[in-house]
């Protein structure tokens, strides 16, 4: 991620609608460019898409919420994803995370107050047989437990 500014410019923003306007269906690059120069993709953008793409405020909102990957806030340093799917549960997931937000004092999204940490669910990491599993950045973690989840978090600096 590269962060432009910590505030970004109409200009700033407006260049990166410009250069993805050419492509075909070109809403969802748009927002991954947002997201990648900004770390999220910023309010200040919205009414430019809107107005350039010619859709709603709820257009826009519609996709940028069913996507869960789109951020209105940066993400902390590192994001530790904990897996919410049904073989996860089965096998302590839930108790997990509720655990680890309640330990954090944090919510789904939630960014620890160092800046250090952003907790995210996710629906299925494709490690069912190693449940629960987490993923802290890029990198999968099978068979979390607390203790494990303890030790990645202090490595992230949480």
């Amino acid at each position: 991620m590269t962060l432009a500014t910590p505030h970004p410019t109409e200009t700033e923003i407006s260049a990166i609608i410009e250069a993805h306007l050419p492509l075909e269906g070109p809403l969802l690059p748009m927002l991954h460019a947002l997201q990648e120069a900004f770390g999220h993709v910023p309010a200040a953008a919205h009414a430019a898409i809107c107005d350039t793409l010619n859709i709603t405020k709820a257009e826009l909102h519609g996709v940028i919420s069913f996507y869960h990957d789109f951020r209105d806030a940066p993400a902390g340093r590192h994001v530790v994803k904990i897996c919410r799917a049904e073989a996860c549960q089965a096998m302590g997931g839930a108790a997990l995370a509720e655990s680890l937000l309640a330990k954090l004092g944090l919510d789904w999204h939630g960014t620890t107050r160092n800046g250090a940490v952003t907790i995210e669910p996710v629906y299925c990491l494709g490690l069912c047989a190693c449940a629960p599993a987490a993923m802290v950045d890029d990198r999968v973690v099978g068979r979390v437990d607390a203790a494990k989840l303890d030790k990645l978090l202090a490595e992230a600096g949480a």
